[in-house]
């Protein structure tokens, strides 16, 4: 849990997980999950995760990671959205329920903020989950305060990654959270150097997202695998963005080239690309370090910085020159902008 004295904060990572709040938020296309963790009169930060995980298999890294935890906790009240029945102890979803469309699930984002009375949102989001949040703030861009996005998709499937929906698809049908979709998934998540080979032990992060996987209900994977396999490309949306946005792609990411298109397509005034070196596409857990000082100059552009015991530069592996340059330009990171007000006055 974290306390808060003046502008210092006492983390104990081990139960950040332990003290949040679950609400069920009934939507018009279905219930979702909300696990709310801080102080709700903070800004908002909201996380959506990828296929088959929730926050505990997708940002648990991120958030035991100390300064991270002091950089987020202390300044955000994070809600962390799961795509439906992809929360801890989900149920199967009724079958006769329609599959949710991606501007469904979209659009199910801006229920859950009118249910909690935010305003503008800082948004934070991995591979599909980055797609329907970017969705969500081209949708809705008064509500996006700016975006933290890890190896995003932005254009429809390539053939490539249809054909894999597509075997994992069939596999989900006619086998469930089996041992080759979970090779499939893992393969989706992380670089080779976590997964292992026949002569190196896979690591402890890929054995844990393994153990978690066995959780999941296999048909509400199947529900948003195919509601993502059916997405429209958004790439022609995205110079309407004006949200300032960070882009983290591991370069042994499937998606790297996808987050490269991405980046090239949005206006660059607001936009800077992090590529982290010997990661897969989900940093938040294979090197949630290499986030820290890139998140710490984006915040700074709100008004926002870790607490005072924590001046000293974040353990990152990522060096200065490492990030692109642009990152580093507090004119061009927005730091003449003003705190924005995230909770709304009008009651729910």
């Amino acid at each position: 849990m974290a306390e808060f004295s003046g502008d210092s904060v006492c983390l104990d990572v081990e139960t950040i997980y332990l003290g949040g709040k679950e609400h069920i938020v009934r939507t018009n296309k279905g219930s979702v999950s909300v696990i709310v963790y801080g102080d709700p009169d903070k800004p908002a930060l909201v996380t959506y995760p990828d296929l088959a995980l929730n926050h505990m298999s997708c940002f648990q890294g991120l958030f035991f990671c100390p300064e991270a935890a002091a950089l987020l906790l202390h300044n955000f009240c994070v809600y962390h959205i799961s795509p439906p029945g992809h929360e801890l102890g989900a149920a199967a979803v009724c079958a006769d329920d329609p599959v949710p469309s991606a501007d469904d699930l979209a659009d199910q984002i801006l229920e859950v903020l009118n249910y909690f009375r935010l305003g503008a949102v800082m948004c934070m989001g991995v591979m599909a989950g980055a797609y329907i949040l970017t969705l969500f703030a081209m949708k809705f861009r008064e509500r996006v305060l700016g975006l933290i996005l890890v190896s995003p998709l932005c254009k429809a499937p390539s053939w490539t990654e249809w054909l894999c929906n597509k075997v994992m698809s069939n596999l989900l049908y006619y086998y469930g959270m089996c041992g080759m979709l979970k090779e499939c998934l893992l393969y989706r998540y992380f670089s080779k150097e976590v997964r292992g080979n026949a002569d190196v032990c896979e690591s402890d992060i890929v054995q844990a997202c393994r153990r978690l996987l066995d959780e999941r209900q296999s048909t509400n994977v199947l529900r948003f695998l195919q509601a993502i396999d059916r997405r429209p490309d958004i790439t022609d949306g995205l110079k309407t963005l004006k949200c300032r946005t960070l882009i983290f792609v591991g370069d042994s990411s499937p998606f790297h080239a996808e987050a490269l298109h991405m980046t090239s397509k949005l206006d660059r005034r607001y936009c800077a690309l992090v590529e982290v070196q010997a990661c897969g596409s989900m940093v938040t857990e294979e090197q949630p370090h290499a986030m820290l000082i890139p998140m710490e100059y984006f915040l700074m552009g709100y008004g926002l910085y870790r607490p005072s015991q924590y001046n000293g530069s974040p353990r990152s592996p990522l060096s200065p020159s490492c990030i692109a340059p642009e990152l580093l330009s507090p004119e061009s990171m927005g730091l003449k902008l003003k705190p924005i007000k995230t909770r709304l006055s009008s009651k729910r």
